[in-house]
């Protein structure tokens, strides 16, 4: 029985990082869930390098993961952003931002963008952003003749902005894998998650006022002040829960998880003023929230025993020790983990990404002596561009289940292209300014 368990021991670190890196990839391409790919790579390398004694060292380490008092906010901004997925906030949101775009050109496609980071804001998460956008803008912005690239896009990259406009919980997950404060984390990745957004507003201007047929100018009767009224109601109580849960944050009345229990205390007490709220509501959104975290939780499970096993094996320094051979130039170092991660993102998703890479790269960022703080930030960033490459960019597939028939997710991902340059710029900006992040 020994002969068996300690058989892959025989191989070397060298051969078995090689080996469980097809495994993973095999199991990934026969269609098998992520989650479920790492804990059976995991099993089986804790079975064959150790034998049956280590499998409650993993049992430790999966227990550490979900038992973190800060991870009991992803559920509760996952509740916040599928209560709003099906209550009318976000549509009078959209509505009331019209007196923003007025008779400016390309005011719709901006007054978009602007939603999105409001619900970014109060959610933090992408899916349910790119839907309701698609679900409010999209058709709007069709019917009064933008051009349908410029559309796409700006439903795309600005439902995107729920991964770096605090609180993401893109954030949030980083911040337990790397063991940083996930308060300082928000902080830093405020300005860099407007600042990405104040590029999309650049580029729509830019477009519209150079090529005015790809962005009409509404031809609307004026708004009377008792519509105006009307619609800055539907400002108020979104804005209302934004300063709650960001101003709770950042003037240290409470915690992030706190903060997230404000934000659904706040969404649900709008939708009972609105005249929304009904237990079948409540019942959608606990179910949707359920399934969501399920997934998070179970990708957390999988991917911490793996790296609990492959850190065993000894894996963590041989693979630091290769990245960090590949130069002495820190900054060289660097641009090597973006690229890693950007092709990562490529074909995994980000929770799958942070927990498998972070304990690998977080120990080298600071032996090079940058902040890791800082770093995430950059891996934010960088995952916003996971959000919208092929070959499995979610926020396309996410609009295409919403969008008419007539887009085919080709489209989508060519509308996608000038975002995704953009979103390369932030983060060359980012590595090149670490200042911009307060670090």
């Amino acid at each position: 029985m020994t002969d068996i368990f300690g058989s892959f021991q025989s191989l070397g670190i060298e051969s078995g990082t090689l080996l469980m890196f097809v495994m993973l990839l095999g199991l990934l391409v026969s269609g098998i869930p992520l989650a479920f790919v790492t804990l059976l790579v995991a099993l089986v390398f804790a079975l064959g390098w150790f034998g049956p004694m280590v499998v409650p060292l993993i049992t430790s380490r999966v227990y550490t993961f979900v038992s973190s008092f800060v991870f009991v906010s992803v559920p509760m901004f996952v509740l916040m952003a599928a209560i709003l997925d099906r209550s009318g906030i976000a549509r009078d949101l959209f509505d009331a931002m019209k007196l923003l775009g007025g008779r400016l050109r390309g005011g719709v496609a901006i007054q978009t963008i602007v939603v999105a980071v409001i619900l970014a804001a109060m959610s933090g998460i992408i899916g349910g952003e790119v839907v309701l956008l698609g679900l409010v803008a999209l058709p709007q912005m069709l019917r009064l003749g933008y051009d349908k690239k410029l559309a796409i896009g700006v439903v795309c990259a600005g439902g995107a902005l729920g991964t770096m406009v605090p609180p993401s919980i893109v954030l949030i997950i980083y911040g337990l894998t790397a063991n940083v404060s996930v308060g300082d984390l928000f902080t830093a990745a405020f300005i860099p998650g407007l600042m990405l957004a104040s590029f999309y507003v650049a580029y729509v201007l830019i477009r519209a006022y150079l090529n005015p047929a790809i962005a009409p100018i509404p031809d609307e009767e004026p708004v009377s002040i008792g519509e105006k009224l009307r619609l800055l109601k539907g400002l108020f109580l979104p804005l209302l829960v934004v300063a709650g849960v960001l101003g709770s944050i950042y003037g240290g009345v409470a915690s992030i998880t706190e903060a997230s229990a404000v934000g659904v205390a706040g969404v649900l007490v709008s939708t009972i003023l609105r005249g929304e709220f009904s237990l079948g509501l409540l019942k959608g959104a606990a179910l949707q929230t359920l399934q969501t975290v399920g997934m998070i939780v179970w990708i957390g499970i999988g991917a911490s025993a793996l790296v609990g096993v492959f850190n065993l094996m000894g894996g963590i320094k041989f693979v630091s020790a290769l990245i960090t051979g590949i130069s002495d130039d820190p900054t060289i170092i660097l641009l090597f983990m973006m690229l890693i991660l950007f092709v990562l993102g490529m074909f995994l998703d980000w929770v799958g990404i942070a927990l498998l890479t972070m304990p690998i790269f977080v120990p080298i960022i600071t032996q090079l002596g940058y902040d890791p703080v800082w770093f995430g930030v950059l891996f934010c960033m960088n995952m916003q561009v996971s959000f919208l490459s092929p070959p499995f960019g979610p926020a396309a597939f996410y609009l295409k289940s919403v969008a008419p028939p007539d887009i085919s997710l080709g489209t989508i991902f060519r509308s996608l292209l000038p975002f995704i340059a953009m979103q390369m710029l932030a983060l060359a900006i980012l590595i090149a300014a670490p200042w911009i992040t307060g670090r």
